[in-house]
């Protein structure tokens, strides 16, 4: 399939990346396979670690068809990347349609990449991991390939200004060897994540860190919040969804009703 839209951002994003940051160094790529399906299991840092990833399959001759939130789809530039990418919109209220894309996309072959915390970690440390990445490779009968980012989450990430141009920002990316998914999906998550975490730290030692810096994780003498700030910022965080949900609800009832009494 040519996809003539996924080979312009193949040959434009990367010239852009090359001028403007961010710089991607990448160890391991040969542990992504050059044929066949697989699930890419990236940790979740920054609105950006899908490029670095991306990358690392571009350099493969892959290309690698991500999980994005479908609330992504309202955004009209985006939805026509996404439907152009053949990316993965998934309904969190209702995941059971993009689970089922996911699986017959990594059977036929293709790469599909997600982030297994499904949120971004404030903390910039290793959250909880869900199942769906094991389901989806255990389903299709392919291995996981882990994936650590460090280094984007400097360029993007939640509650910070960005910084997309002329940043020059290094960026260390490690894949870690294909792993089989196991019919016990506890079990192999929790693989996934102890693998990951020991990549993430091997990340960070490679990487400086400068004292007190926002992006720099607490243990390492930054300034990120800990685990247990970052988790009560994301409850806050959803209560304020929930909060806004519920007005919007009613402020359309209440329209609702206004238009049937000027009806009458």
């Amino acid at each position: 399939m040519a996809e003539p839209f996924f080979r312009a951002l193949e040959l434009v994003i990367p010239r852009l990346a090359a001028a403007n940051g961010p710089h991607v160094t990448i160890d391991g790529l040969a542990n992504i396979p050059d044929s066949g399906g697989a699930v890419v299991a990236v940790n979740h840092t920054s609105y950006l670690d899908w490029y670095p990833a991306s990358v690392a399959a571009l350099r493969r001759r892959r290309r690698l068809r991500y999980l994005i939130k479908s609330e992504m789809t309202e955004v009209p530039v985006v939805d026509y990347v996404i439907r152009h990418a053949r990316l993965i919109p998934v309904d969190r209220s209702a995941g059971a349609g993009a689970y089922d894309e996911a699986v017959r996309r990594l059977a036929d072959g293709e790469l599909v990449g997600l982030n297994p915390e499904a949120t971004i970690s404030r903390s910039f440390e290793l959250q909880e991991f869900k199942t769906g990445a094991a389901r989806m490779a255990h389903a299709a009968g392919v291995p996981l390939v882990p994936v650590i980012v460090w280094g984007i989450h400097r360029v993007w990430t939640k509650d910070h200004p960005k910084h997309l141009w002329r940043n020059h920002i290094p960026v260390l990316t490690k894949i870690g060897r294909p792993m089989a998914a196991s019919a016990n999906m506890t079990a192999t998550t929790a693989e996934l994540r102890n693998t990951m975490a020991v990549m993430l730290e091997e990340a960070q030692m490679e990487y400086p860190h400068p004292a007190g810096a926002h992006w720099v994780p607490r243990r390492l003498g930054g300034g990120a919040p800990t685990m247990a700030e970052a988790l009560q910022m994301r409850a806050a965080e959803l209560a304020e969804r929930d909060r806004r949900r519920v007005q919007q609800a009613q402020g359309r009832r209440g329209r609702q009703t206004r238009d049937g009494r000027g009806a009458r």
